[in-house]
């Protein structure tokens, strides 16, 4: 039997924004974080711009022992499940450990982790263990401490599936909610701005290689040559609504109402992507059709070719501008795993006040027949957005997020 599942708290950090009004007040407003890396000298790569956390000193938040165990990622999403515990009005106690669990994803968070350990490899020998071994021993721990911490001993795992990863590890969360558990930690964080994290994405192709902040990352525009990384991300509280209402939960952001994935064929199939499926997938098991949808936000990959795609993709389902879509990831770069969850973050806070964030920075571009909400955020009445992510190797999702009754 289904159950709707219902999000009632949130933790967020981003580079424009710790905790969810310092977030939304930033990104309902445009405000840009896109910066020159300052966690390494980028003097030598030919992409020198990413999306930091300025302000944060996890020594302020956590206790002095879980500092040299853990990286920044880590240390970020213990202190975003700290919030969005608070935010949802709830004390690790208060539900039985065995109905709570904590699904996450992660892209490349381990690297700054890898990095590390070889460093201690190279000065004290083989007593530590290999850059493998400690990437697979990372993605489990990013969770793992954050159910630890709070006593949480119900269903947990982590969703490696690049940017799509953060949506998929929520959709898991709904299907344990749905399963019988209370409560799912679910969402994705990342932070990989450190110097072997910063090769291997600028291996990846699709980085930006501006020097102007203002006209790095441009999804949809005509000068669009790649996107910005970033650090961050987002934790949302899942509950079951009988669950949440019960306890008189404080917050109903609102409901997880659909969930679409595909994979994209064989190169040179002549197949269309699979984008275009996610997004009816996710419309389906939602139970609406695509005029009930108010807003997209986009995943806005910031490369011609792929921006060219989703673009057809949503022109498909909606109608040439036959929706407002946003990517205020323009304001904070990428943050790979974590960026959609906190997309997902900026949906249920423009629903909740009737706004949509602006794409910062963006001329767009006539080959693309979509309704760009650019420059300014546009007032409108909202009650159900589509959040969309796409992953290296050919991975789609799709989410519907609905307004709480």
């Amino acid at each position: 039997m289904s159950t709707r599942t219902v999000i009632t708290g949130i933790g967020v950090a981003t580079p424009n924004g710790l905790g969810v009004e310092d977030f939304w007040a930033a990104t309902r407003i445009g405000k840009n974080a896109i910066d020159r890396v300052t966690h390494f000298d980028p003097t030598p790569y030919p992409s020198q711009l990413a999306g930091e956390i300025r302000h944060f000193n996890a020594q302020d938040h956590l206790p002095s022992r879980l500092i040299p165990q853990t990286d920044r990622m880590t240390r970020l999403a213990l202190v975003a499940a700290d919030c969005a515990f608070k935010d949802a009005g709830i004390v690790p106690g208060d539900i039985a450990e065995f109905d709570m669990g904590v699904v996450t994803a992660s892209t490349s968070g381990g690297f700054e982790f890898g990095q590390n350990e070889l460093k201690k490899l190279w000065s004290q020998g083989s007593q530590y263990v290999s850059a493998y071994q400690s990437f697979a021993w990372f993605y489990a721990v990013n969770s793992g401490q954050i159910s630890i911490r709070n006593g949480m001993r119900g269903p947990s795992g982590v969703v490696v599936s690049d940017h799509a990863g953060g949506l998929d590890a929520i959709a898991q969360g709904r299907r344990q909610i749905r399963k019988g558990s209370k409560l799912i930690f679910s969402g994705g964080f990342d932070a990989s701005i450190c110097t072997w994290g910063w090769v291997a994405q600028i291996a990846g192709g699709r980085l930006s290689t501006s020097g102007d902040p203002d006209r790095a990352y441009l999804p949809f525009d005509a000068d669009a040559n790649g996107y910005v990384p970033g650090e961050g991300g987002a934790l949302l509280v899942l509950e079951d609504e009988p669950t949440a209402r019960e306890r008189g939960a404080r917050n109903i952001y609102g409901e997880i109402a659909g969930y679409g994935s595909t994979f994209d064929p064989k190169p040179g199939s002549g197949r269309e992507p699979g984008l275009r499926r996610a997004i009816e997938v996710a419309l389906a098991d939602a139970g609406i059709e695509a005029d009930q949808i108010d807003v997209v936000f986009a995943d806005a990959a910031g490369t011609p070719r792929l921006d060219r795609e989703e673009a057809d993709a949503i022109s498909a389902v909606f109608g040439p501008s036959g929706v407002p879509v946003t990517a205020p990831k323009t304001m904070t770069g990428r943050l790979y795993s974590g960026a959609a969850p906190v997309d997902v973050v900026s949906a249920l806070l423009a629903i909740r006040d009737g706004v949509i964030p602006p794409t910062t920075n963006v001329e767009l571009s006539p080959e693309y027949a979509i309704d760009l909400v650019t420059a300014q955020p546009r007032s409108a009445p909202l009650r159900t957005a589509l959040v969309l992510a796409r992953g290296y190797g050919g991975f789609n999702s799709a989410v519907v997020v609905r307004a709480a009754d």
